[in-house]
C-alpha cells in the first residue's frame, strides 16, 4: 500500500508518516515547503499548495489510500484565506482521488466543527452542525468535513476523525501559546467553573488515522462516516494547563477573568483588528472565550466498536514525556 499524507511534515501530518514508515508503508508526502527529515525517512515529496488542482493530482496519483491531514488551523484570519485551503483544498483533494482511482480516503476533521459555544458533556456524533461558527477556521472544516462524507461511495471510501486538542512533544501549537502567554504574564483562567475537556496525545491520533484507513477495507461499517478521537479521558482544563506549566518549570495560573468579560473583550478586539486591519491575532476572540470557558468532551465508544481504537498512552504518560522534552530543551 502507498499512502499519501497531506501535510507529512507537520505536527500530526508527521506522526502519522512516521507510523506509516514504522508499518513498512510507502509514503508520499504533500505539503508546501521541503522537510529534510522527511528525506531521511525514505519518504517521496511533492511540493505545491492545496489549492492547486493540478499541484493535488501530481500528488494523489498512484497511491492507493489518501490521510488529508492538511489544513489551515488559528482562532484568526481572513475567511477566504481558510476557505482556500480548508475547503477548496478538501475538494481538490477528493476530485483527485475520484480521478486517479484511490480507494480510501481518510480525513482529519476536528470536533469544533459541533461546538455551538455551551457544553458538550459526553457527546456523540449525532449532535448536529450549528447554525452559526465564531471563526472562520470550524465553519471551513464543517465544509470539508460535510463534503468528504458526501463524497463517500462504492467508488471511494471516505472517513473522517475529530481529534480533539492533539498535544505532546514537538507541539508547535497548543502547548508553546500557553507557555509564551504564561511566561508574558498575560495568561488568564476564564471563568471560575470546574472545566472538562477531552485531550488528545499525538501518538494516539496518529493511531486512530491508520485505524481508519485499515477500517476502510472490504464493506466496512466506517466508511461515509465520522468519529471522534480523543484520549478517553477527560480532564479539568486549568488543572491540565497547571500540570503542564509546572512541567515546564512555571507557577499555576493565578488570575481570572469572568467569562462574559472574555468573550466582550473578544468581539471588541476582533471589531478593532478588523475595522483597523491591524496584523497578528487579537489576545482574546469569541472562539477562544467559549472553547475555555465551556465543557467540551465526546464519547469514543464509535470509534472503538468500528476503528478497534484504544488510546495506547494515557494522559498521565504523556505529560512525563512532555516534561522530559520541556526539561530537556532548557
Amino acid at each position: 500500500m502507498k499512502a499519501l499524507v497531506t501535510g507529512g511534515g507537520g505536527f500530526l501530518g508527521g506522526a502519522v508518516v512516521r507510523l506509516l514508515r514504522q508499518r513498512g508503508r510507502e509514503v508520499r508526502s504533500f505539503t508546501r515547503t521541503a522537510y529534510p527529515w522527511l528525506d531521511e525517512l525514505g519518504v517521496e515529496q511533492v511540493l505545491g499548495d492545496l489549492s492547486d488542482p493540478a499541484a493535488v493530482e501530481r500528488a494523489v496519483a498512484g497511491v492507493d489510500v489518501v490521510f488529508h491531514v492538511a489544513a489551515k488551523a488559528g482562532v484568526w484570519g481572513r475567511y477566504a484565506d481558510f476557505f482556500a485551503t480548508n475547503v477548496t483544498g478538501t475538494e481538490n483533494v477528493i476530485a483527485a482521488c475520484k480521478k486517479h482511482g484511490v480507494r480510501k480516503l481518510v480525513h482529519t476533521s476536528t470536533p469544533s466543527v459541533v461546538h455551538s459555544g455551551g457544553d458538550l458533556e459526553g457527546a456523540t456524533e449525532a449532535v448536529p452542525y450549528p447554525k452559526h461558527f465564531d471563526a472562520p477556521y470550524p465553519e471551513t472544516k464543517a465544509i470539508a468535513e460535510k463534503a468528504v462524507l458526501a463524497a463517500n461511495g462504492p467508488q471511494l471510501a471516505t472517513v473522517a476523525l475529530r481529534p480533539h486538542l492533539i498535544w505532546g512533544p514537538g507541539d508547535p501549537h497548543l502547548i508553546p501559546r500557553v507557555l509564551a502567554r504564561a511566561r508574558e504574564g498575560t495568561l488568564r483562567r476564564i471563568g471560575s467553573r470546574p472545566v472538562k475537556v477531552d485531550v488528545t496525545y499525538l501518538d494516539n491520533a496518529a493511531d486512530a488515522h491508520v485505524l481508519a484507513a485499515e477500517a476502510l477495507d472490504g464493506r466496512a461499517p466506517a466508511a461515509g462516516k465520522v468519529y471522534f478521537i480523543s484520549n478517553g479521558e477527560p480532564v479539568d482544563l486549568w488543572g491540565f494547563i497547571d500540570r503542564v506549566l509546572a512541567e515546564a518549570g512555571l507557577p499555576p495560573v493565578a488570575r481570572t477573568v469572568s467569562v462574559w468579560k472574555a468573550r466582550l473583550a473578544g468581539w471588541g478586539l476582533e471589531w478593532v483588528y478588523r475595522v483597523f486591519r491591524l496584523s497578528g491575532e487579537p489576545p482574546m476572540t469569541r472562539f477562544v472565550a467559549n472553547q475555555m470557558s465551556t465543557s467540551h468532551w465526546y464519547d469514543i465508544s464509535a470509534a472503538r466498536r468500528d476503528l478497534g481504537y484504544e488510546p495506547r498512552v494515557s494522559v498521565e504518560e504523556g505529560l512525563r514525556r512532555l516534561g522530559e522534552t520541556l526539561r530537556g530543551a532548557k
